[in-house]
């Protein structure tokens, strides 16, 4: 008897054949390789990455060619892609596949949902990558190769589509990166998980989240970025997570060599130095990064060495072990921040020149992962933080005043910090067409110790103390902050069919942070002479908090080249050392000072269309508990009010932040125009955000906006590829922003508070690629614009940071494979 498969093929050959003779037809099974279940959704390929066909329920497809042969390529999310040549010695071929389940996706591999089309240089994350899953939520992969100005670490350029994103720009050599999304401070990135290779590298992720230390763009295979969502699988906070993959070892030779130097404005230098390869099971990657320059303002000297090395070893077909070690030493002389005044009468001046600034980094980690069956994976991360940042120097609450060449505040802090992560993740279709099933769990210790006091009196970086020389120095304190983490979560993806997607998930808390230690009480009399001079010990401040947080998101995908995405979760933010420990004559700590809560949620279309359009449409609502923030306060002695305003940091109260986003990618020449060789793209980046202090305790904060909220936040971008020349020009816009709650726009003496004006940025580039050796030359500021983008509290300020001006970079690559 004949099939209903067979009958289905009778009858498609049989009306295709009474069309055309010529024709060759190919008919295809799918089955899954261990338990030989049809597959449906497996999408066929040519290769030219053009769909020709795509299985049904009965896990069958056919398609029709006039050539003699054609290569094929058949992928369906989750399992490995199969590659296959046909030759039509007959008009009809069939063939019946078996695909295998994969469990370490490649980056790079094709999704059945999205086009992964590498002509674009930012993508959305697959579903599942890594052992975690980024399935429903607000994603964006930034591709680091489709990047200009790499070379000299600008944020600007290789965050350039990703929405809503506010930046702090204070140096032309991209020493440090400062990024906050949708209203978050951008500070050292406090407010987003960061991490590498998928394990932590801040500070002190839940006591000092700040990261002094990001990978060079140049090293970076991708940047993998999550918004709030990602809490529930990265931790508490509200950001999400940015991660940076470095690149892996070259898998087809032994030793690949790439050298870079670049040179650039005010005497800039760097040299990246890259050696990796592949032997057998073992597999290697080390690169070496020195930059130094002199700053597009005086005092503004610095220096900055980093190492990075990955050792990859496959025990066998599913046991993994890799270890990385990553160390940065930088030291960078700092030339303070200016009060609007100051600045608007020159953005070049520094009247300090013994402020200093030393960062030393050693990261450890050991990843282990193990198949332990076609559907189950667990992994093991390990990772050991080594680090100090110590700074020094003249920071009185008025800016505009002269060094007096006193002794200068010195700040020490260091950091020793210990965690284990693990994720287990399943594969299965106990209810659904297809479940995912992801459990993790993350041990964490760290110890967080600062010491303040009096430094040297001279000019040069001495980072010793000279309690000594300078017994009643005002400003001293020692604390030690432990901490201990324990945290559990789980997220699952349940495919309802072929189009619908539901992830919900929890994640459970329990954070321990404690203060220990004393500051010295001094006072003068108008002659300085000192008549109070007394140690005070805090008692020990326990500070545990267990609590559940908890998410869902939903996934409709009704087309390849569209997706429908939305979600909410739970966020928290618990108050840092940085909050309650260190004395500045620039603020005040609001005793009362307490954990920030709260949720996000997401919803947005997004997708990518051939090679011609990638989009993303979404929109967000943010809504805060406490949150963390500056108003102007008048001290008050006893119950008698001095006059004296205070800038006091503390809960300000309830915010809301809602928004809208949208990012567009156009690849011109693929519908206007089809000139061999030649490749013209455009992109738009656009966010409109509105915020709100709905409930405050504060008298007239209730109304205003939020800080770091810029209304418009516009970037657009043009590229021009021919042959092996590429030229980029993009322009920015930011409009103002305020950085207190009270929402001032007429700053004071120390230059801290106020408001952020608006700005426009161009910026150019062009690269040329040889065979060996690649020439790239660009401009940032085109237009030489005067402007800033930070208020700095502390250092590298107090007051405004102005933002470099117009400066020029030249890059030579050499690369010897």
């Amino acid at each position: 008897m004949m099939k209903l498969k067979d009958f289905k093929y009778f009858f498609i050959f049989c009306t295709l054949s009474t069309i055309s003779f010529s024709q060759n037809f190919f008919f295809g099974t799918v089955k899954d390789s261990k338990n030989k279940n049809l597959l449906r959704n497996v999408f066929i390929f040519n290769s030219n990455d053009s769909v020709l066909s795509k299985t049904d329920s009965l896990g069958s497809f056919y398609f029709s060619t006039n050539n003699d042969s054609i290569d094929i390529f058949l992928k369906k999310e989750s399992y490995s892609s199969i590659f296959k040549k046909v030759i039509f010695d007959d008009n009809i071929v069939e063939s019946i596949f078996l695909m295998n389940l994969s469990k370490n996706i490649d980056l790079d591999e094709v999704s059945i949902f999205e086009d992964k089309n590498q002509d674009f240089s930012t993508n959305f994350l697959k579903d599942i990558e890594n052992n975690s899953i980024f399935q429903s939520k607000k994603t964006e992969l930034i591709i680091s190769k489709n990047k200009t100005a790499t070379s000299v670490n600008n944020p600007r350029l290789m965050y350039n589509q990703t929405t809503s994103l506010n930046i702090y720009q204070t140096d032309d050599a991209g020493l440090q990166l400062n990024i906050g999304g949708r209203g978050l401070d951008p500070k050292r990135s406090s407010n987003f998980n960061v991490r590498q290779n998928g394990y932590e590298i801040s500070a002190d992720p839940l006591g000092y989240p700040e990261s002094y230390y990001s990978p060079p763009f140049e090293s970076l295979e991708s940047i993998q970025i999550v918004r709030g969502a990602g809490a529930l699988q990265y931790g508490t906070q509200f950001g999400g997570l940015v991660n940076f993959i470095i690149k892996k070892p070259n898998k087809n030779k032994n030793f690949d060599l790439i050298l870079r130097n670049t040179i650039g404005s005010n005497f800039y230098y760097s040299n990246f130095t890259s050696v990796s390869g592949t032997l057998s099971n073992f597999s290697y990657l080390t690169y070496f990064n020195y930059k130094r320059g002199d700053g597009f303002r005086p005092n503004s000297n610095f220096n900055s060495y980093n190492f990075y090395s990955f050792l990859n070893y496959n025990l066998n077909n599913k046991i993994n072990l890799s270890f990385e070690f990553t160390f940065l030493d930088y030291l960078a002389q700092q030339p303070g921040g200016l009060t609007d005044r100051m600045f608007y009468n020159n953005l070049k001046q520094s009247n300090r020149e013994r402020n200093w600034f030393d960062v030393k980094w050693l990261l450890y980690n050991v990843q282990f992962s193990y198949d332990i069956s076609e559907n189950t994976n667990i992994s093991f991360s390990s990772f050991l933080l080594d680090a100090h940042r110590y700074s020094l120097g003249f920071r009185s609450n008025r800016v505009d005043q002269i060094d007096s060449f006193e002794e200068r505040d010195l700040i020490k802090s260091s950091f020793d910090n210990f965690g284990i992560e693990s994720r287990l993740i399943h594969n299965d279709n106990i209810i659904f067409n297809k479940e995912i099933f992801l459990f993790g769990l993350k041990i964490y210790s760290g110890t967080n110790s600062t010491i303040q006091g009096p430094g040297s009196s001279n000019s040069d970086s001495n980072f010793n103390f000279q309690n000594e020389l300078y017994p009643n120095y005002e400003n001293q304190s020692n604390y030690s902050n432990p901490n201990l983490n324990f945290s559990f979560f789980n997220e699952n993806i349940f495919y309802l069919n072929d189009k619908i997607s539901l992830v919900p998930g929890i994640r459970f808390e329990y954070i321990k942070t404690s203060s220990s230690g004393f500051y010295k009480n001094i006072n003068t009399d108008a002659a300085g002479n000192t008549i109070l001079n007394e140690i005070i010990y805090s008692s020990p401040d326990d500070r545990i908090r267990s609590f559940l947080l908890y998410g869902i998101g939903l996934e409709y995908n009704p087309f390849k080249w569209f997706s429908f995405y939305s979600n909410y979760s739970k966020n928290y933010r618990a108050v840092t050392f940085a909050d309650i420990n260190v004395i500045s004559p620039n603020f005040i700590i609001n005793p009362d000072i307490k954990d920030e809560s709260g949720y996000t949620f997401d919803s947005g279309i997004r997708g990518s269309f051939k090679k011609i359009i990638l989009y993303d449409l979404s929109a967000f609502y943010f809504f805060y508990n406490d949150r963390i923030g500056f108003i102007q306060k008048e001290v008050s002695s006893g119950n008698v009010n001095t006059g004296i305003v205070k800038n006091e940091k503390g809960n300000v109260g309830n915010a809301i932040i809602f928004g809208q986003e949208l990012l567009i990618n156009l690849n011109i020449s693929n519908f206007l125009f089809d000139f061999e060789n030649l490749n013209v793209s455009y992109f738009i980046n656009f966010s409109n955000i509105n915020s709100e202090y709905v409930e405050s305790d504060v008298n007239g904060i209730v109304g205003n906006s939020v800080e770091f909220v810029p209304n418009i936040n516009f970037k657009n971008g043009l590229e021009i590829k021919y042959k092996k020349i590429k030229t980029h020009l993009q322009y920015s816009f930011m409009s103002s922003q305020f950085t207190d709650a009270t929402n001032s726009i007429e700053s004071d003496l120390s230059g801290v508070i106020g408001q952020i004006p608006k700005y426009r940025i161009l910026d150019f580039s062009l690269f040329y690629s040889g065979n060996k050796i690649n020439y790239e030359f660009g401009v940032n500021n085109l237009l030489n614009e005067f402007y800033f983008t930070n208020r700095a509290t502390g250092y590298p300020g107090p007051g405004i940071i102005p933002s470099p001006t117009r400066n020029f970079y030249f890059t030579l690559q050499y690369n010897l494979n």
